[in-house]
């Protein structure tokens, strides 16, 4: 979710001066919506939207009950009973809230994102419709507190506390710059993820070349120090066994959640042997990290479907789950 309220942030940078902006968030959630808990949108005076709150079925309203709080400027909560109509059957709490964060959140808050560090946020609130001037929510960015009205309210021992600790951005590194790697920047890239290209230099790619990339690398393997951490998928796509070898030798003391490996089992397995003579040290936790050939098995055959089978397991790892079709889940979707 962090590239969502990235996203809110973004966009209220480029309106702040001179349209009002309303935060939703979803606080807690009694049955099964499509959504959980925890997601956001902003809605801006004029009625633009950032972002979404359900699958399409609450938001109009949302916008309707927002206008109360840009005419008054106090917190709403709004309670959408989704058993009575034909979206999922369960009750959203929606706080709706002003969202005029000052400059030294806006600026913390890019710090962290570009610093890749966690952080939190709290939202107060009750389960009853209407308003209360002390609903609010509030960032905490390492050891400091930031209200995201730009004016910290009174916290009521009455009020329900709903907390997100957030993850940084999940990133994904590309190595390789052909027709497939452009695909799996563009899907992933869509997915929220920030994507970084490495390509080599000699190949004179721009980051036009990539829809969505976040940043382009142009280096020699020997040159290649990634800033990686659990939030990191790496896939080797370069499509040349002496590269993908020495791209696996560059990476070999970093801790990341995923590596993906292009190419059948044959040389991925001619590539371990090599790669543990060159590097007799190695652990198997790190060839445990390795997935090859990337992806699961959906049939994939061309750029765009093997980008999303390799998009697929990566989300899988990530979320510690094994792929199943969730008409054969007998438990709830997000359990």
């Amino acid at each position: 979710m962090t590239h969502e309220i990235k996203t809110i942030f973004e966009e209220y940078k480029k309106k702040k001066d001179t349209e009002a902006a309303v935060l939703a968030t979803v606080v807690a959630l009694d049955g099964s919506s499509y959504r959980r808990p925890g997601v956001r949108m902003l809605i801006f005076e004029s009625g633009t939207m950032v972002g979404a709150v359900s699958g399409g079925c609450v938001e109009k309203e949302v916008v309707r009950q927002a206008q109360y709080v840009f005419s008054t400027g106090v917190s709403r909560m709004m309670i959408y009973d989704g058993r009575y109509r034909l979206g999922c059957e369960g009750i959203l709490y929606i706080l709706l809230e002003t969202f005029k964060p000052d400059e030294t959140l806006l600026t913390a808050f890019s710090q962290f994102l570009e610093q890749r560090k966690s952080f939190s946020i709290r939202s107060y609130y009750t389960k009853e419709q209407g308003d209360h001037r002390a609903y609010q929510s509030i960032f905490t960015l390492g050891n400091k507190d930031y209200p995201v009205s730009s004016q910290k309210k009174y916290v009521s021992e009455d009020l329900f506390t709903f907390e997100q600790k957030l993850q940084p951005c999940f990133q994904l590194i590309i190595i390789g710059a052909e027709h497939d790697a452009v695909q799996l920047c563009r899907y992933a890239s869509l997915t929220g993820w920030e994507v970084t290209v490495v390509a080599n230099i000699k190949e004179g790619k721009s980051k036009t070349d990539f829809p969505g990339v976040h940043q382009l690398l142009q280096v020699d393997p020997e040159q290649f120090q990634p800033k990686v951490d659990d939030q990191t998928a790496v896939v080797i796509m370069t499509h040349s066994y002496v590269k993908d070898l020495q791209y696996l030798i560059a990476l070999k003391d970093i801790k990341v959640a995923y590596i993906g490996l292009l190419g059948p089992y044959k040389r991925r397995e001619k590539l371990f042997d090599e790669l543990l003579e060159r590097c007799p040290e190695l652990t198997e936790d790190l060839l445990d990290l390795i997935h090859g050939p990337a992806g699961i098995d959906i049939g994939a055959e061309t750029p765009q479907e093997i980008a999303l089978s390799i998009l697929s397991e990566i989300l899988t790892v990530r979320n510690k789950r094994e792929p199943m079709l969730l008409r054969e889940k007998m438990s709830k979707i997000h359990s």
